[in-house]
C-alpha cells in the first residue's frame, strides 16, 4: 500500500501503462508487416518464393501479434494491481483511472482477433 498520498504515483503508473500500450501496438503492427512480407517477396522474386519462407514469415508475424496482445493484457493486469494499492488521496477528484486500462484491454482483444483471423484465413 502506498503512503505517499501524492497523485503523481497514479500518473507514473498510468504513464507506464501507456508506454506498454505503445509497445503492444508496435509489436502487433510489426507482426502484421512480417506476416504480409511474403506478399512482397512473391512480387520481388517470384522464382524464389517457397512454401517454407511463406510459412516462416506467417508464423513469425503471428507470434509478434500474439506477443503484442499478451503484453497489452499483462500490462493492464499489472496496472490494475497498482491501482488497488493506492490510497484515495492519490486519486485526483473526478479523474477516471479506467480509461487507459479499457483502451489497453481493447487493444489486447483486437490483437487476438487479428491473429485468429489471419490463421483462419490462411
Amino acid at each position: 500500500m502506498s503512503d505517499l498520498n501524492d497523485p503523481r504515483v497514479l500518473f507514473a503508473a498510468e504513464r507506464t501503462l501507456l508506454a506498454w500500450n505503445r509497445t503492444s501496438l508496435v509489436l502487433i503492427t510489426f507482426g502484421f508487416m512480417v506476416e504480409r512480407a511474403n506478399i512482397l517477396l512473391h512480387v520481388l522474386a517470384p522464382e524464389q518464393a517457397g512454401s517454407f519462407k511463406d510459412s516462416v514469415t506467417f508464423w513469425l508475424g503471428i507470434a509478434f501479434i500474439a506477443l503484442g496482445a499478451f503484453s497489452a493484457f499483462y500490462s493492464s493486469k499489472q496496472y490494475w494491481v497498482v491501482l488497488k494499492t493506492l490510497t484515495p488521496a492519490e486519486f485526483p477528484k473526478g479523474y477516471r483511472v479506467t480509461w487507459g486500462l479499457t483502451i489497453n484491454l481493447i487493444i489486447a482483444v483486437l490483437g487476438l482477433v487479428l491473429a485468429v483471423a489471419l490463421v483462419i484465413g490462411q
